[in-house]
């Protein structure tokens, strides 16, 4: 798969930090590519370089193919910041347009496509409002619909949930994965760890400056797995000692167990069924990104987490 952005050997440094250390990713075009990390990680500062912001210590930015120059790339780019990037005292509709001319839109052009916006996302009413007059959501949506305006070839999105309920969230979220079925390619940048697992194909975890993880949302979660399984029976179990598995933890009717090495979770359904139990269910626990991340970050083990998380 070919990609619309590469980033080689990135660095930016301060004068008491490394904002940005030595990163590289590549991000496919029409993916929906999660760029992760607590606050602090380097982020910002990343997604700063990628749209011209700042300009990198060292290191290279691919933008389709070539070199990145921000003077002609910059039209292909569509960047929603985590920060209000709006004029307070400016109404709505008049904002839409100053900004889509800015994107190189004709009047008619940025006026046919304000109207859809507006209209697919019942803004209407708001044209005359002025931005100071918005509650956080209503200005995330507007925030969202500059951004996508003039139909970039990259879109990105920092915290673009934010100060959304939960009608509007999901209607965004409807709108990103509308956009990248059309061939979009979208860096979604969040410390929400669950509205990732949920909408990106790709991740990128940073960390002080530096990338500890990357690739596709599926295989990560196989990378991290521990063989841990979730059975549930439907008489109290009174036996479970098997060469085949360790408990981890136990309920009057269910467990998590982990399968030894040599075995098979096939050995493990054929033990509980010759002790006469019935299995009414029987699961792999694949961890979630939140667990990955708290793992990778502060060190915890995953199996102590999942614990808490499994079904019971």
């Amino acid at each position: 798969m070919s990609s619309l952005l590469e980033v080689k050997h990135l660095k930016k440094y301060y004068a008491t930090q490394k904002a940005v250390d030595d990163i590289s990713c590549s991000i496919p075009d029409g993916s929906i590519f999660g760029l992760l990390g607590p606050n602090g990680a380097g982020k910002t500062t990343l997604l700063r370089m990628i749209t011209g912001i700042f300009y990198p210590d060292s290191g290279q930015i691919l933008f389709d193919g070539r070199p990145f120059r921000p003077e002609e790339d910059l039209v292909h780019i569509g960047y929603m910041p985590e920060e209000r990037g709006l004029y307070k005292k400016m109404k709505i509709g008049e904002q839409a347009m100053y900004l889509a001319r800015l994107k190189g839109l004709s009047k008619a052009e940025a006026t046919e496509r304000i109207n859809y916006w507006f209209d697919r996302l019942d803004m209407n009413s708001w044209a005359g409002k002025k931005m100071e007059d918005l509650s956080k959501g209503m200005g995330q949506k507007l925030q969202f619909v500059m951004t996508i305006l003039h139909n970039p070839k990259l879109i990105i999105l920092d915290e673009p949930f934010s100060g959304l309920d939960p009608v509007n969230a999901n209607l965004i979220k409807d709108e990103i994965y509308e956009l990248a079925s059309k061939g979009s390619t979208i860096i979604f940048s969040t410390h929400r760890m669950e509205q990732v697992e949920e909408i990106c194909d790709q991740i990128i975890l940073v960390n002080r400056g530096k990338k500890i993880l990357d690739g596709t949302v599926a295989q990560v979660k196989q990378d991290f797995k521990e063989h841990l399984f979730h059975l549930e029976t439907a008489a109290t179990l009174t036996t479970y000692s098997h060469p085949s598995f360790e408990v981890v933890q136990k309920n009057p009717k269910s467990l998590v167990l982990r399968i030894q090495p040599g075995f098979q979770s096939n050995h493990v359904l054929e033990y509980f069924i010759s002790t006469g139990q019935i299995v009414v269910c029987f699961q792999e626990i694949l961890p979630t990104l939140n667990d990955i991340f708290i793992k990778l970050v502060e060190g915890t083990p995953l199996s102590r987490q999942f614990q808490t998380t499994v079904p019971q």
